[in-house]
């Protein structure tokens, strides 16, 4: 932050010179200084409302480069031309966490990505596990609530309304057992992998369809967080991931991560006995071919975190040609509820907000709070119309059939059940993660909700079930 000399004259926010001592403002009219008025208005109105999950953040900027031809799959230009660069922002966060929180929770992490593509935004929002919370748009607001609302009364968190919220919804089950595993603790943002969760539809250049994952693989090595280890950082530093971050970009030590696309045809989608479009469960092995398509490379930490991290938005509905993106109800409800939340915290002219600004851009929205740029000056304001204003293309690959998904209610215990004895694997993995289940239990008061608990743990996997009822019983009697 430091600076050889100063960077200049300090100002009035209308660019009025400062004299001196209308900073001291001691024995002057204080009604007289406009300089006091300036300071302490905006002082008032300085912070913007915080975003209700992934609060707390931090951006990188960086770019992607296409590393392998993947011109079968999708058209998209940002994917096609080995060797080819693309500028991009990007913000980690917690997602639970409010403003000043610790980076060390055991909760999900995000890794948002803008590219600046050619052809418009494209924004890609990812999470540091592999399924997604909830199957049904409704259950979303519900279980954020769980998570990251105060008890009324208390003003605490609180493990049993999360617990309740689970047992009556087993179906965002499967990703808690995710956090409270081995993977709910990276040892930072950048030793570990990030998922987009949903299945995105692609076409090429002849209107071919096809639809993949989109897997963010990090080369740095993941590495993991015991629930001890965090507590001892967590008593030293909340900023830990953030601090990890800027060092290593800082210390030109650049953070990658190797793009990947899990893929079927659409031939292969219709055939699969599983809902391949089901955000809360992930493909069976043998169904879909893998293929690299580049690299995300962060070089560069912004000069100012509010512009590029609290500013940002990230925004669903910025796909592009060749991506026309996931079919499924979860992203559509995420498409309209993100559009209203940036909205919200920012204003409706928030692509125009500098950090946001596409490489180009032609439109009919006018006027509105700021910032409206040059308010596309005296073109047209609306369409059609004979004056020339700008017009929309004709994309003449993009399919033109539409699929129409019919998704189940019904809950499945084997997904959870693979994750408990293929994915974890040893029973030392095992055991920390029933030994997590107990400390959340601990707070469980209600004999009902407990029993509800246990009952689907041992649904699960009876050896779950047994590890966390021996647990449980244990750290009772310790207590008692």
């Amino acid at each position: 932050m430091r600076h050889p000399n100063p960077i200049g004259l300090l100002t009035t926010t209308a660019g009025g010179p400062v004299e001196i001592r209308d900073v001291n403002l001691l024995n002057t009219n204080l009604f007289s200084s406009t300089y006091f008025f300036d300071l302490f208005s905006h002082l008032t109105a300085e912070r913007i409302p915080q975003r209700v999950v992934h609060g707390k953040g931090i951006a990188a900027r960086g770019y992607f480069e296409v590393t392998n031809d993947v011109s079968k799959y999708t058209k998209a230009d940002v994917f096609n031309g080995i060797g080819k660069k693309t500028p991009l922002l990007s913000r980690f966060s917690p997602a639970i966490q409010e403003r000043g929180g610790t980076d060390v929770g055991r909760e999900f992490r995000g890794f948002a990505i803008k590219f600046f593509t050619n052809e418009g935004n494209l924004d890609i929002l990812n999470l540091h596990v592999p399924v997604f919370t909830v199957r049904q748009p409704v259950h979303f607001a519900m279980l954020v609530h769980t998570l990251n609302i105060r008890n009324p009364k208390t003003n605490l968190f609180n493990f049993e309304q999360q617990w309740d919220f689970i047992i009556s919804r087993p179906t965002v089950y499967h990703v808690f057992l995710y956090l409270l595993s081995d993977f709910g603790i990276p040892d930072g943002y950048r030793k570990t992998d990030y998922f987009a969760d949903h299945t995105f539809e692609l076409n090429n250049k002849d209107g071919d369809r096809y639809f993949a994952k989109f897997n963010f693989r990090t080369e740095q090595g993941g590495a993991f967080l015991t629930s001890a280890e965090a507590a001892d950082i967590q008593a030293t530093d909340l900023d830990y991931f953030a601090r990890d971050l800027y060092n290593a970009i800082a210390e030109n030590n650049y953070p990658s991560w190797r793009l990947e696309m899990d893929v079927m045809s659409l031939h292969d989608i219709k055939h699969v006995n599983f809902d391949p479009f089901d955000v809360t469960r992930l493909w069976e092995n043998g169904t879909y071919h893998t293929v690299n398509v580049g690299r995300v490379v962060l070089n560069e930490m912004p000069e100012n975190q509010f512009r590029d991290s609290e500013q940002a938005i990230y925004n669903l509905n910025n796909l592009v040609p060749g991506i026309p993106g996931p079919v499924d109800v979860v992203y559509q409800s995420r498409q309209i509820s993100y559009s209203d939340a940036h909205n919200y915290r920012v204003g409706h002219n928030n692509e125009n907000i500098e950090v946001n600004r596409p490489k180009y851009s032609k439109t009919y929205d006018r006027d509105g709070v700021p910032p409206v740029r040059n308010n596309m000056k005296d073109a047209p304001t609306y369409y059609p119309n004979s004056f020339n204003g700008p017009i929309p293309y004709v994309d003449e690959s993009k399919p033109l059939e539409r699929i129409v998904l019919l998704q189940s209610n019904a809950v499945d215990l084997q997904h959870p059940a693979d994750f408990y004895n293929i994915v974890l694997g040893t029973d030392a993995a095992k055991q920390r993660l029933a030994d997590n289940i107990v400390t959340t239990l601990q707070q469980v008061k209600s004999p009902v909700i407990l029993k509800r608990v246990l009952r689907l743990l041992y649904l699960t996997d009876a050896d779950l079930g047994e590890r966390v009822e021996t647990s449980y019983n244990l750290a009772s009697s310790c207590r008692v």
